[in-house]
């Protein structure tokens, strides 16, 4: 266990890392804000082509920057547990397999209201903190199983739609499939653009279908993921940000996970840069979501450092940055282990593993 003074540190550090949503967003001062527990809400805008097809990615510079993101960061001891409890609060506890049954939807949602053994934070001494994953992602079929586990919890049930993985199901069909999942109880929406539009250039195509799923959704949060492995180029995944932004997405979302390349800091850093340059000129806030082969815990702080780099503080909590992930919270829970103990526990020891 932890000394006396590093367990008072690390109390410190969670009261300002686990700092209440209230104190990052006041709805006042933006008109595109809704309550702090959904997050700022992105009204949109007409579409803009010039501004969409003048990008132009420097992939030199690129790559060379997302390589010396990883080696100038190091974050240790009470701090480095204080911001793995942060990201356990990003996480969008994800299950996404032909297999879900009712069953292991009412785990994985067990696992959400408690991500961290208890024994671990009373030994940290921030049990009170009242600690929850940001949302749980599941199937539209499957939403009313989450709804059921979740009630009461606060806990945003997420649903994919619009023909996820692949969006190849025609529209009026994809709208009908955000239409059930909200009836069904979802309080967030994830869609899948219709990659074609994107590889064909079709800015227009793209805006008008992200806007229809916008209307679709009304009130509800919308997540548009890109599937940044099928969009050709970096230049295109600018695009394909800065338009679905444009037709009003709150959230743009790297991957579906099904992609054979999905979150990476380079992609991340043309998203996020997408998303900074639309709030400068627009003042509307966007979210980030990368999703897809993010499991070890300690990436999670290069993750971190990169949003507060690039956006700011905001864009370090979970109304504006999400993680998509199904195993990366097990990981958390060892280091977080580790930090308690001074060793690792085995992956079997971890509840609901």
């Amino acid at each position: 266990m932890p000394p006396t003074k590093s367990i008072a540190r690390l109390q410190h550090l969670s009261a300002q890392v686990l700092a209440a949503d209230e104190e990052v967003h006041d709805p006042t001062q933006n008109a595109g804000h809704k309550e702090e527990t959904q997050g700022p809400t992105n009204p949109g805008m007409p579409l803009d082509l010039e501004w969409v097809k003048k990008a132009n990615v420097n992939l030199p510079a690129l790559i060379r920057r997302a390589e010396s993101h990883t080696k100038r960061r190091s974050v240790k001891k009470a701090w480095q547990a204080a911001w793995m409890l942060r990201a356990t609060t990003c996480i969008d506890l994800t299950t996404l397999a032909g297999d879900d049954t009712d069953v292991n939807v009412n785990r994985l949602c067990a696992k959400a209201r408690n991500p961290i053994r208890k024994d671990l934070l009373k030994s940290m001494g921030v049990e009170a903190k009242g600690l929850t994953t940001g949302a749980v992602c599941v199937y539209p079929n499957l939403v009313p199983f989450a709804a059921k586990a979740l009630k009461g919890s606060g806990i945003p049930i997420a649903s994919v739609a619009t023909g996820f993985p692949a969006g190849q199901t025609p529209l009026p069909q994809r709208l009908a499939e955000i239409t059930y999942a909200i009836d069904q109880g979802a309080t967030e929406i994830d869609i899948v653009i219709p990659r074609w539009t994107v590889l064909a250039g079709n800015w227009e195509a793209l805006y008008e279908d992200v806007k229809a799923c916008k209307k679709a959704c009304g009130d509800v949060h919308m997540k548009t993921i890109l599937a940044i492995g099928e969009c050709g180029t970096m230049d295109n995944v600018y695009k394909a940000s800065m338009v679905s932004m444009m037709a009003g997405s709150d959230f743009i979302k790297t991957s579906t996970g099904k992609e054979g390349v999905n979150a990476t800091l380079e992609v991340a850093l043309v998203m996020v840069r997408a998303i900074r340059e639309y709030f400068e000129k627009t003042g509307y806030y966007v979210g980030f979501k990368p999703a897809g082969g993010i499991k070890g815990a300690k990436d999670v702080l290069f993750w971190l450092a990169l949003m507060k780099e690039e956006l700011g503080d905001e864009w370090t909590h979970n109304t504006l940055f999400r993680l998509g992930a199904s195993s990366l919270l097990v990981d958390i829970e060892r280091q977080l282990f580790h930090y308690v103990h001074g060793y690792y526990a085995a992956t079997h020891d971890m509840a609901l593993a």
